[in-house]
This record gives C-alpha cells, sequence and structure tokens, in this order.
C-alpha cells in the first residue's frame, strides 16, 4: 500500500480546465509531494509563460486567493527551479512539466516515479483501445502508470459496449469502495454531472420509502465550456450539432448528456429505471444546476395520504449531508443565485428551498387508488474546481492510497 504522504508522486495529463484546476486543488490538500504534468508541448515562449496560465484565472481569480483568501498577508510563492527540465515549485509542491510527447505511450511516467495518472485531455475515452498512433488510455499504463483515472466517462467506439474487467466507472463518495486494487486498471470519474446527480439520487435510493421510483427525468442547467464556440463559427465536415457553433456568451443552448447513461454504471439500480436527461447551456462562467424530476409510489401516512412529502425529501439530504455523505453533499435552506456557489467544494448542494412535491392517487390498469408523489429537487453544483475536481482529486488520492 502506498503512503501518499511519503514522497509519492501523481501525474497529470493535459493541462486544460480541468488539468490546471486539479494542480490547484492538489497544492491545497497535499496528498502528494510531487506532481508531474504532460502538455506534449511547448507553451508560449518560456516555462514563465506556462507559469503565468497556471497561477491566474479568469473564473476562480489567482492561485495565491485561492489558497489563502482575499486580504492575506502572504507573499506568492512560485519559483522556477529549471527552465529547461520544466521544473517548478509551487508554494513549496514540486511540479514538473514535460512538454514533448502527446502519445501516452511515450511519456515517461515510469521513470518520474509516476503510479497514478488522471488523464484530463478528453482524447483518450476509450478503454477498450489497446494501443493507437494518436495514443490511447492503455499507453499510460505502458508508458510506467500503474493506474489511471480518466476526467471523463467512457466513450467505447467498437461495437462491445462492455466495459473490460479491469476498468470501472467510480464517482468518489458513492462507489469508490467498488475499486479493486488487483483488478481495476482504467478508471473512469465519470462527469460533472453525474457526479452531482449521483450523490443526488443515493439518498433516495438508500431511502426505503423514496426507492421506489415510477419515473424519472432530469435537466442540468450547465455552464459554458470550451467544447462551445466564443462567437459564431462554421460547422466542421459531418457535425451534427449545429448549436455548439454558435456563440456561447450569447445564447440559451440545447445541449445533451451522458449523465443518465453514466448514472448505470455507478448506481445499476438505475437500470430498472427509464431515466432521461437533457442539458441546457447558458452563458455562466462556472455553476451550473441539476432540474431533476421525480415519481414516487408512496407509502400512506397514518391519515391515508401520501407520506412522501417535501419535508420528507429534505429530511433525507439533511440526514445524508450530516452522515454517510458528509463534506460531499450539502443542504442549504437559503435562497441561493448560482455565484454563491462558486468554488464551493461540494459534489452538490441542494437547494432546498425550492423543493416541491405534489401528491394524490393515480389509477393504473389492474391498480387503482395507487399513491403517488411528484417531485422536483433542485441540485447546484460548481462544475469545474468545487464539485468535479474536488471529487476527482479525493479519487486520485483514495486510489494512490490502496494500490
Amino acid at each position: 500500500m502506498l503512503d501518499i504522504n511519503c514522497g509519492s508522486t501523481i501525474g497529470i495529463n493535459g493541462f486544460g480546465r480541468i488539468g490546471k484546476l486539479t494542480l490547484w486543488n492538489l497544492i491545497v490538500t497535499g496528498d502528494f509531494d510531487r506532481i508531474i504534468i504532460n502538455l506534449g508541448r511547448e507553451a508560449g515562449k518560456s516555462l514563465a509563460d506556462l507559469v503565468d496560465y497556471a497561477i491566474y484565472d479568469s473564473t476562480y481569480g489567482n492561485m495565491h486567493t485561492f489558497l489563502f483568501g482575499f486580504g492575506t498577508k502572504q507573499e506568492p510563492q512560485v519559483e522556477i527551479v529549471d527552465d529547461v527540465a520544466g521544473e517548478v515549485i509551487f508554494y513549496g509542491k514540486k511540479v514538473k512539466f514535460l512538454r514533448s510527447e502527446r502519445n501516452p505511450e511515450n511519456i515517461p511516467w515510469g521513470k518520474e516515479g509516476v503510479s497514478v495518472v488522471i488523464d484530463t485531455t478528453g482524447k483518450f475515452t476509450d478503454p477498450t483501445e489497446e494501443s493507437s498512433p494518436k495514443g490511447s488510455l492503455r499507453g499510460h499504463i505502458a508508458g510506467g502508470a500503474r493506474k489511471v483515472i480518466l476526467s471523463a466517462p467512457f466513450k467505447m467506439k467498437g461495437k462491445s459496449k462492455i466495459l473490460p474487467d479491469d476498468a470501472v466507472m467510480i464517482v468518489y463518495g458513492i462507489n469508490h469502495q467498488t475499486f479493486d486494487a488487483r483488478n481495476h486498471q482504467i478508471i473512469s470519474a465519470a462527469s460533472c454531472t453525474t457526479t452531482a446527480l449521483a450523490h443526488m439520487m443515493k439518498p433516495l435510493l438508500d431511502t426505503e420509502e423514496t426507492s421506489a421510483i415510477l419515473t424519472a427525468s432530469m435537466s442540468t442547467i450547465h455552464s459554458m465550456t470550451n467544447s462551445q464556440s466564443v462567437l459564431d463559427a462554421v460547422p466542421s465536415s459531418g457535425t451534427s450539432d449545429l448549436r455548439k457553433n454558435r456563440s456561447a456568451g450569447y445564447n440559451i443552448i440545447l445541449s445533451t448528456t451522458g449523465a443518465a447513461k453514466a448514472l448505470e454504471y455507478i448506481l445499476p439500480v438505475m437500470k430498472n429505471i427509464g431515466f432521461m436527461a437533457d442539458s441546457v447551456r447558458v452563458p455562466v462562467q462556472t455553476v451550473s444546476l441539476i432540474n431533476l424530476n421525480l415519481t414516487f409510489h408512496s407509502p400512506l401516512d397514518a391519515d391515508g395520504q401520501p407520506r412522501i412529502t417535501r419535508e420528507f425529501i429534505n429530511n433525507i439530504y439533511i440526514n445524508a449531508s450530516q452522515n454517510s455523505q458528509r463534506d460531499l453533499l450539502y443542504f442549504s435552506s437559503r435562497q441561493n443565485v448560482s455565484c454563491d456557489l462558486k468554488g464551493k467544494m461540494a459534489a452538490a448542494v441542494i437547494e432546498g428551498n425550492d423543493t416541491h412535491t405534489r401528491t394524490g392517487f393515480v389509477d393504473f390498469p389492474g391498480s387503482p387508488n395507487v399513491p403517488v408523489t411528484h417531485a422536483k429537487i433542485f441540485g447546484w453544483y460548481d462544475n469545474e474546481i468545487g464539485s468535479y475536481v474536488y471529487s476527482l482529486t479525493r479519487l486520485a488520492a483514495y486510489i494512490a492510497r490502496n494500490i
């Protein structure tokens, strides 16, 4: 078993939004002593330009403020040790930037002492692909890593949609204990939306009264991402969704999400529920909102009325936030707007003030007067550093401790 506070090293492949914010969060947690970041190319005119990109962020401000808060009297502590070797010290944390190899097979993870790699590029998502001239997830293993964590859901290109035995999809705090160090090499950390949705669904599925779900659907009101265009752009050849080529900052854009399908890997019981999911992109930098709609087969209370009410559901979330999902699921009674949740380290925050229910009786063929409760539940999540990266880095630390 690896003691991750004794000279351990983690690798990050890719340095976009998730890669950069993973670095920030790892500096905060201190779980790893050394961080190796692979870009596979030069950036700017010198290492100083890359460091500048690492320190400053248009969404969250700068690294120093993120670490110590506004008004801190501490001075920034960033030192370029070796420009050629790419070695930098960020606040006492040793970081090395690799800038030559893009194919995971050629990245010297083994030479650098990396056991766990987080691939944040979004380029390699198929766990069934053994090798490719352009690279594959399994290439990281060939490069010397023992475990690879994908910061996205798996996407299998071949006819078979069955995960290989050594691949698993995990959301920290939901099913991370299913990780088997002897068998699992390729791990998907799902997506930001799947992470939040799983934390919203699990307390309901774990409660006997709310486990009988008749219908389920969700919409995520999702902040814009780099998969969209800044201004209207000509679609690439073969593009089927023309809306992502429209300006992200000026439009509400209907989109899709694979969260419902991914959720079936995380919570297999969801395969028995016809779950529908969609996404609406809105022009905000970060923080998204899940609008979860459920219909329960409700038990009756002492007065013969459906027992599942607004208060009943909110109490389920309050209990989960204080116990089984503590520090990952939060319950809020105040009236929030999206900016209030920016940087909130939580997989999901339930907007308890706006939980709504409607109870009644429905006649089904052969089953008259079935007691049901329709419920609408809202959950906030900072889809970048607060929800997803927070969960991702906790998963990486857990895996590193258990290999």
